[in-house]
């Protein structure tokens, strides 16, 4: 069997907004460097929802985030300055390193209403760059690697896959790649990492003589390749690459090291933490923290 596990995403309400989250998961902590992955939505909202649906200004240590769109529009404000609009089929990455600040905000989606579906992952850094400087970069859909043949289009979100290779800035070896699959295509992925997983973000795809659905995260064996089959019209996710060790993961922080996610606590707390200069005056307290009564400083 070239199947390990099943994940199935977990719903939970973020405030107005529900996303699934299928890493981390019990033993299965990471895949590859991939140690978070979250499907936000999907969901429709109408113009004039509430602001509470927004995500706050808040921390990371030890990681990159990468957001990626299938509907929908979310504004991105950071501390290191960068004020960024994300769309569907481009890609927000953004380095934490050593510390970074940002809020997501629905803004557009309030003031037009529809849809959003798209997938939040984290990626741990090595350890040798867990203390980087933090940054961010983004990439129009035009920018990134695509590939179509009959019944398939795939596109290179990140690293390096199917002998091409991604502009993202990634840090270590990783593959992260978006499949559209028409019903009764077929495709295969290779066995060139030793992680590698499969995540169904719609419709229904065939592994292995079985039907696997929207919400589902297939976790492989190494050395094998992997033959997928459209079921119906089907979104999948790609990624994996070489693992970089475990991590230790609390609230919004990832780090090698327990001491080190203990200082970016005490860092939040205490307000040493820099919030982005274009949304400084709210902020997510530590989970446990009573609301704050003033900002942290900016």
């Amino acid at each position: 069997m070239t199947i390990e596990r099943v994940i199935q995403q977990r719903r939970k309400d973020l405030g107005g907004f529900e996303v699934g989250r299928v890493l981390p998961y019990g033993p299965r902590q990471m895949v590859g460097p991939f140690i978070f992955f979250d499907h936000m939505g999907p969901a429709r909202f109408d113009p004039g929802f509430p602001a509470n649906v927004d995500v706050r200004p808040h921390p990371h240590i030890g990681l990159s985030t990468l957001s990626y769109l299938f509907d929908g529009q979310i504004t991105h404000r950071d501390s290191v300055g960068a004020i960024q609009e994300i769309r569907p089929g481009e890609v927000n990455w953004m380095t934490a390193g050593k510390g970074i600040t940002h809020s997501e905000r629905f803004e557009h989606l309030r003031h037009e209403g529809g849809r959003m579906d798209g997938i939040q992952a984290w990626i741990a850094l090595p350890q040798a760059d867990e203390e980087t400087d933090p940054g961010f970069v983004h990439f129009g859909a035009d920018e990134l690697v695509r590939h179509d043949e009959a019944g398939l289009s795939a596109v290179l979100i990140a690293g390096e896959a199917f002998g091409a290779k991604s502009k993202v800035p990634v840090h270590s070896p990783l593959f992260y790649v978006h499949w559209t699959l028409q019903p009764g295509a077929r495709a295969q992925l290779p066995a060139e990492y030793p992680e590698r997983a499969a995540y169904v973000a719609r419709g229904q795809v065939e592994v292995d003589g079985q039907t696997y659905s929207e919400g589902q995260m297939l976790v492989f064996a190494p050395g094998q390749p992997v033959l997928f089959t459209g079921v119906t019209e089907a979104i999948v996710m790609l990624l994996g690459g070489e693992p970089v060790g475990p991590r230790f993961i609390e609230w919004n922080f990832v780090s090698s090291s327990q001491d080190r996610i203990e200082q970016a606590k005490a860092d939040w707390r205490a307000g040493r933490m820099k919030l982005p200069d274009a949304d400084d005056q709210e902020f997510i307290p530590l989970p446990g923290d009573p609301p704050p009564e003033a900002n942290p400083m900016s």
